[in-house]
């Protein structure tokens, strides 16, 4: 039973990081294409549009992380279940990873930036933002879909 609680935990707290993160992959292309510099820079850096994805997701990912590692743990003796759920947990890490390399760097350059005229570095720094949440959902989903392969794949003795 511990098992089966584990596998739907791991896979819930997945699918609640990955949420968040696919938001971003879906709103990316009229962000990129289509909003005025004025507009992206005030739906995002101003009025606090993504200050619950910092409270609630960051928390999330973490504990994403340490349940697919529990989960891990517990099919250690079974394969291919355990390699697809450590597959899981590794790209989940790469996620978290890939946050604190491409979209942490560039949030502290959106939170150096006052209203005002749009900054010289503005194309850069979004870009650098945008494409950081994809890459962050692009490991998201395959760690999804590692942890739900371990949760249905036969368990065989190692």
């Amino acid at each position: 039973m511990t098992l089966y609680l584990t596998a739907l935990v791991s896979l819930l707290l997945t699918a609640l990081s990955l949420g968040p993160s696919f938001a971003h992959v879906l709103e990316a292309p009229p962000r990129l294409s289509v909003w005025s510099p004025e507009l992206w820079r005030e739906a995002t850096v101003f009025n606090g549009q993504f200050e619950l994805f910092a409270k609630i997701g960051g928390p999330l990912d973490v504990a994403a992380i340490l349940v697919a590692g529990l989960l891990t743990y517990f099919l250690a003796g079974e394969r291919p279940a355990f390699w697809f759920a450590f597959a899981g947990t590794c790209l989940l890490v790469v996620a978290l990873g890939a946050w604190f390399t491409l979209v942490s760097p560039a949030n502290a350059v959106l939170a150096s930036w006052p209203p005002g005229p749009i900054p010289t570095d503005f194309a850069l720094v979004r870009l650098q933002w945008e494409t950081g949440h994809m890459v962050v959902a692009a490991a998201k989903i395959l760690a999804f879909a590692s942890i739900s392969m371990a949760v249905l794949a036969p368990r065989l003795p190692a």
